[in-house]
């Protein structure tokens, strides 16, 4: 047996054998559906990954030291709120975003570690719902609502202070009960050189796409279908300007593994189905390094080598949500569950 050959097996089987994620504590029994990264000044200034968590009854949590003790810095007189996804940027900034009717719908931020949180936008027209967000910057971020009088709606922040609502003259219709999901609040994703993409679910599972930041939009219906209102995109992530992974399903039959994975390698042009799927319903999709993908769901983890082509499950682990800085990723999921990302080594020829 030659020495690549020897190391090729070896590796292979390092990324297929043993569990992909490490239990830890939360202290809590929310339903954890956002999580976020960073790598910053944790505990006695030392370096380390801080993690921000937020889920419902009003729950953000915060931990300094790589996710081993966790702290409570939810926003005061908001335990009615679900708070499905954060945005943080180092101990002190984040931002949380709550999805809901009109006005349980809102985008709060801190630059004090959760002291003190501040509220930068609820809307109560009808209609609006929050599902999901992105950063690309500490100034600069997006948040998708379900369609308002018949288009979806992107607001956006530019200075990190004030959202106002990107023009909808060049966005296509939506269709009759077409939404997005706050699984995850994963929905929609800010890609390299502009782009901006959204998944949508319903009577169709369709991927909106914009190269001018917003400016106009395209839309295409995608391989994974949508047919009921359980059903279609619940998450997206890109890696580079090119290559781009949407998984989904019907979260009402969460082992059904037909269509719930695609892949792009055109920039959102064109999407293939995988050509092997994840276990079954995915909420949530992130990119690990380059080309490395995981996905998430009630039953279980699979990762992707090949940029979402081909899906390999690894883990039983309910999780909502994942977030990764470099190779190092955190999940959260029901009753607090929180779990660390063990990097697997695999072999490329």
């Amino acid at each position: 047996m030659s020495a690549v050959f020897f190391l090729s097996l070896l590796f292979t089987l390092l990324s297929v054998n043993g569990p992909w994620w490490s239990m830890q504590t939360s202290g809590v029994d929310a339903n954890l559906r956002g999580v976020s990264v960073v790598l910053g000044a944790g505990k006695k200034d030392q370096l380390h990954h801080i993690i921000w968590a937020s889920g419902s009854n009003g729950t953000v949590l915060r931990s300094l030291d790589d996710g081993s003790t966790w702290q409570q810095v939810s926003v005061s007189h908001a335990s009615s709120l679900d708070f499905r996804d954060v945005e943080a940027f180092s101990a002190d900034e984040a931002y949380v975003m709550s999805s809901g009717d009109g006005g349980q719908s809102r985008i709060y931020k801190t630059m004090d570690g959760g002291k003190s949180w501040e509220l930068q936008y609820t809307d109560q027209r009808a209609g609006f719902f929050l599902d999901s967000m992105a950063c690309d910057s500490k100034i600069h971020c997006v948040a998708l609502s379900d369609p308002v009088d018949g288009k979806f709606v992107v607001l956006t922040t530019r200075d990190g202070k004030t959202w106002s609502e990107l023009p909808r003259d060049g966005m296509p219709p939506a269709l009759p009960k077409e939404g997005a999901f706050a699984a995850s609040g994963t929905a929609i994703v800010l890609c390299e050189r502009g782009g901006m993409f959204f998944g949508t679910g319903g009577p169709a599972a369709r991927v909106f796409r914009s190269e001018d930041e917003g400016r106009s939009w395209t839309v295409l219906e995608t391989p994974i279908g949508g047919g009921s209102s359980s059903r279609g995109i619940f998450s997206i992530a890109c890696n580079g300007p090119y290559d781009l992974v949407a998984v989904g399903g019907d979260y009402k039959d969460a082992d059904n593994d037909k269509r719930v994975a695609i892949y792009s390698d055109d920039g959102g042009e064109t999407w293939h189905l995988a050509e092997s799927q994840p276990g079954g319903y995915r909420s949530a999709v992130a990119s690990f390094s380059y080309g490395d993908f995981a996905a998430v769901g009630p039953n279980g983890t699979d990762v992707s080598h090949d940029k979402g082509v081909h899906w390999m499950h690894t883990d039983r682990l309910n999780l909502n949500a994942l977030a990764f800085e470099s190779t190092d990723g955190w999940g959260v999921g029901p009753k607090g569950m929180i779990a660390r990302f063990k990097t697997h080594y695999f072999y490329r020829d």
